[in-house]
This record gives C-alpha cells, structure tokens and sequence, in this order.
C-alpha cells in the first residue's frame, strides 16, 4: 500500500499538477493539506476525476487558507473530522481529518504556522499540537499514521541553515518538544529512521530561487506507528512534484508498506470515547 501526504497550497490552483500527480505516482491514500476549499467546493471540482481513478473522498474545510482531505482506493471508513476538544482560533479550524484505509488509521493534519513566537497563534500552535497527541495516542497500539504539514522542523538538520531562522516559528524548543511529545505516545518519524544522515526537505519558499539553492525545510512529516513502521519497504519525498510552473511550494512525501504478515493489518485500538471527533 502506497500512502501519500502533501501540502498542494490551493487545490483548485494546483488541480491539474494534482491529477497528473496522481497518476503518475499512483498512491493508494492520499493525505492533503491546505485545500483552501469548501467541502461542496472541493467535492464540485474534483468528485469526476479523483471518481474515475477510483478514490473515494473524505473533505474538512471551510474555503479559507486551511482545508485537509483523505483520497482513497483502498477503503474510507469511520470518518472524523477534527480534534475533540482541539482548540479553536477564535473557533474550531478544519485542520484534521482521520478515516480508517484498510485497516490503518490515517490522520491527514495542518498544524498551525504559529506565525511568530510573541503571537497568540504560537500559543495556539502549541495547544494544538497536545489535542493531537491526545488524540493519536491510543491508536499507536495499533496501525496508524499521522501525516502532513506539521510546520516543524524537527531538528536542525532539518532546515538549511539553522542560523537563518534564529527568532523565527518552526524551529523553537516548545514546538520540537511538543512534537516528540507526539511521537512518545508510539509513533516514529518514518523518513527519518529510513534515512537518519541524509540531508533533505519538503518545503521550499517560492521567493528566492530557494528550490534550485534547495534552501529548503523538512517540515511535512509521516509519523507511524510501530505496527505500520514496521512495514515500511521504502520511503522517499518526490521531489519530481515541485518542479516547474503552477506547483505547490511544498513535495510530497510517499512510503510504501509491505502487506502484513498473514494479511493481518494489526490491531484498531479505539480511543476514549472522548477522543471522537467533530463531524
């Protein structure tokens, strides 16, 4: 099973990249962030196409700078939409949506940028980023995945100079803390156990010709749980996919999972009744 996660910056904006994407790259789920869409919007100028190729669609957004989305063809299943008891800013955003695909519990996530330190959306950040542990936690159990753009780059290793973001979101001390407070609760950051020395990113700023300088950060993750780790066969970000005109400013990342042993996707450890989400 191929799982995909990428931060398109405007579906509608990126909707033939995204397509073409699509069939070229050929993942089973898809996780996406940033659609900028409504749910009727994103249903209307997609539904034909992603239908076609034999997706089906979960949407959580509101037509602003947010919107997140889970593409499958392996099974959407048990929905959720949003984080119980997550903060609002000042109201609930649509920042998170979870549905099992074949058996694993897939979170497609938009952590929020957190803008600067001294801002009250850092704070939100932070408190953001305990509702998710809070609520990803109990599946770690089992077979689950958290992607897409967390909006942190988890060491200094991950960004191109780290000088250069002195003062700056992404790189704080409570952000990586609250981070590797995520993956405490059972989750392992796939890329980067599959390759712990090589110097790579996710994101690059359209000014500046940062993509051809690669000045760039690693800040769209794939954190999963040991059932699913475990099952890992390859993982990679496609640069190929930030190429060109028209593209998103972010790569998708892309891992591959072996089937499990005997067909046995793994255990689904439900969570408290408290953990359930917005519909």
């Amino acid at each position: 099973m191929r799982i995909a996660t990428w931060n398109v910056n405007s579906a509608r904006a990126r909707q033939v990249r995204l397509v073409d994407w699509l069939d070229r790259a050929q993942p089973d789920v898809v996780c996406l962030q940033e659609t900028k869409l409504s749910d009727p919007d994103f249903l209307e100028a997609f539904d034909e196409d992603l239908f076609r190729r034999g997706y089906a669609t979960a949407h959580h957004g509101d037509g602003r700078w947010n919107g997140v989305a889970l593409l499958s063809r392996v099974g959407l299943a048990e929905v959720e939409r949003g984080l119980a008891d997550g903060p609002g800013f000042p109201a609930p955003e649509p920042r998170a949506i979870a549905a099992t695909c074949a058996g694993v519990r897939v979170w497609s996530v938009y952590v929020p940028n957190g803008r600067t330190p001294d801002d009250p959306h850092y704070a939100y950040k932070l408190t953001w980023l305990e509702a998710l542990a809070r609520v990803v936690g109990p599946y770690a159990a089992g077979a689950a995945v958290v992607a897409g753009d967390f909006n942190i780059a988890p060491t200094d290793a991950d960004v191109f100079d780290p000088a250069a973001f002195v003062g700056s979101t992404h790189i704080t001390p409570p952000e990586r803390d609250a981070l590797t407070a995520i993956e405490a609760t059972g989750f392992t950051d796939v890329l980067r156990r599959r390759w712990p020395d090589e110097r790579f990113f996710t994101y690059w700023d359209y000014r500046n010709l940062s993509f051809v300088k690669d000045t760039g950060m690693r800040i769209d993750l794939v954190l999963a749980s040991a059932e699913v780790d475990g099952r890992v066969k390859a993982a990679w970000v496609d640069r190929a996919a930030r190429k060109g005109k028209g593209t998103s400013d972010h790569a998708p990342v892309v891992i591959d999972l072996d089937e499990a042993p005997d067909g046995d996707v793994g255990p689904l450890v439900p969570p408290p009744s408290a953990a359930r989400g917005r519909s």
